[in-house]
């Protein structure tokens, strides 16, 4: 009856996988008698034992036990059984959150020591440097921005950073052009732009940095080294970084904002573009299309001389300009 995600729910709740499965039990085929659900029972765990468990938390009840005679159970109904148990949950995660706040405040008032008086932390590990990852996201109340180089260190748990806060946060991420290298790259960065970010591409950046708002940032120097930098004027030096890098870096969109009926050729030429002023090579087109080598020649050769250039980027920019301005038609129109 029950799936992984309801276990889990009625875990917290602490029941156990046996006190679950035999209160389920009980629901289907309440009432019934111990050698009745004996049947059924294929779990090792000893059934006497586990109903007298939800008997003393009052999810069952057993009937009078003359001698001689089978015990016969009943479910208590779930809004009644499980209520108690919310709400004694309730009251231990209210009183958590209190000692919570209370430990909260013993740290602010604590002196300061020598972690939180340097502007620099170093965080040497892995899983130290990813746990850093994940409370600057959760951290950040207005925006975060982030300098993407391969291989990610994302705060997501995945190599392209499919993870963004469900929360109303502005995320700017400009990409190194050794991001869209691999195979479905360009397709993951075009579904987190559909998904809100916004998003910036240039030939080649020099390090991997995630800021919080202008009050933190993590700047990983391995992938298991990490300087946390609080607020400084080196803090201040890396925020101005990452807005020059923003206003150089070409933008990247989605072929979302191509109407429904486009055929995929036009979504490609579009991508081809954005990709020329990346300075992606062919190679790298060819992965991100599912093209061969030859046939993305033959299109750069194409635009190269329908746009009347000497060079791939020349061809990508002319192309760019041509499309922006057609869309300003477009809008006008």
């Amino acid at each position: 009856m029950s799936t992984k995600d309801d276990s889990a729910a009625l875990a917290v709740l602490g029941l156990g996988p046996a006190e679950q499965a035999a209160y389920e039990l009980l629901v289907e085929r309440s009432p019934a008698h111990l050698r009745e659900l004996a049947e059924v029972w294929t779990r090792s765990e000893d059934l006497p034992l586990v109903l007298s468990t939800l008997e003393e938390l009052g999810m069952v009840s057993a009937a009078s036990r003359p001698p001689g005679k089978d015990v016969r159970y009943a479910a208590i109904a779930p809004t009644m059984a499980l209520r108690s148990l919310l709400l004694d949950n309730m009251e231990r995660l209210e009183a958590t959150r209190r000692h919570v706040s209370v430990l909260e405040a013993a740290y602010r008032a604590r002196p300061v020591g020598h972690e939180e008086s340097t502007p620099v932390e170093v965080v040497t590990g892995a899983r130290a440097v990813r746990q850093r990852l994940i409370q600057l996201h959760r951290w950040a109340r207005h925006q975060v921005r982030s300098l993407d180089r391969y291989p990610h260190l994302d705060a997501s748990g995945d190599a392209g950073g499919e993870g963004r806060p469900d929360r109303d946060l502005v995320q700017r991420t400009v990409y190194d052009r050794s991001s869209l290298n691999h195979p479905g790259a360009l397709v993951a960065v075009e579904r987190r732009i559909r998904t809100g970010e916004q998003a910036r591409i240039l030939p080649q950046l020099a390090l991997t940095l995630h800021l919080a708002d202008d009050r933190l940032a993590v700047l990983p120097v391995t992938e298991t080294t990490a300087l946390v930098v609080r607020p400084s004027a080196l803090l201040d030096a890396l925020i101005t970084l990452f807005e020059g890098f923003w206003q150089r870096a070409v933008p990247l969109r989605s072929p979302v904002d191509l109407s429904a009926s486009s055929e995929r050729s036009t979504a490609d030429a579009q991508r081809l573009v954005t990709l020329l002023l990346s300075g992606v090579t062919d190679a790298a087109i060819a992965r991100q299309l599912g093209l061969s080598y030859r046939t993305v020649q033959r299109h750069v050769a194409a635009l190269m001389a329908e746009m009347g250039t000497h060079t791939r980027f020349q061809a990508g920019v002319q192309a760019a300009l041509r499309e922006r301005n057609h869309s300003r038609g477009s809008s006008a129109a």
